[in-house]
């Protein structure tokens, strides 16, 4: 079974975004192995950086306004290529600071949700969301419309 990662700065504070992850997760279950690693936030960007590459493994999303913008299709199509080769996967939400360069750098593919910005503790819920619509689409579900 595919492992995804997704590393990320800080705790959710807010039962309801915790829950909502919960259920994301639960469903993904039957697609793949998720493990979540929050990590401390750093005095600095340069300390988170040492710890979000050392908990980082496979193929390495970073998301960053920056990053290159995919359809939910584009999205599911990535992942199904890196689910056959057998790849791990790993997503890395920054702290509310963003991503130092040494992450990006790292990475394999910088992403892009959207222009604007949102709550890292939201885009954790946005992430798993749209993972899970990723392996639906793969599976020929209708749950993406």
């Amino acid at each position: 079974m595919i492992k995804v990662n997704i590393v990320c700065v800080g705790k959710i504070k807010e039962e309801f975004y915790r829950q909502a992850v919960a259920e994301y997760v639960k469903r993904l279950s039957r697609f793949c192995k998720v493990e979540i690693k929050e990590l401390a936030e750093g005095k600095s960007l340069e300390d988170e950086a040492e710890a979000i590459i050392r908990a980082s493994k496979g193929y390495i999303f970073a998301l960053c306004i920056e990053g290159k913008k995919l359809s939910s299709e584009g999205l599911a199509s990535q992942i199904k290529v890196l689910c056959d080769r057998g790849e791990e996967i790993t997503f890395i939400i920054g702290s509310s600071y963003g991503l130092h360069p040494k992450v990006k750098h790292i990475a394999a593919c910088m992403l892009s949700f959207s222009d604007m910005t949102f709550p890292h503790q939201l885009m954790r819920v946005i992430l798993c969301e749209q993972v899970y619509r990723a392996f639906m689409i793969n599976s020929g579900s209708e749950y993406h419309k």
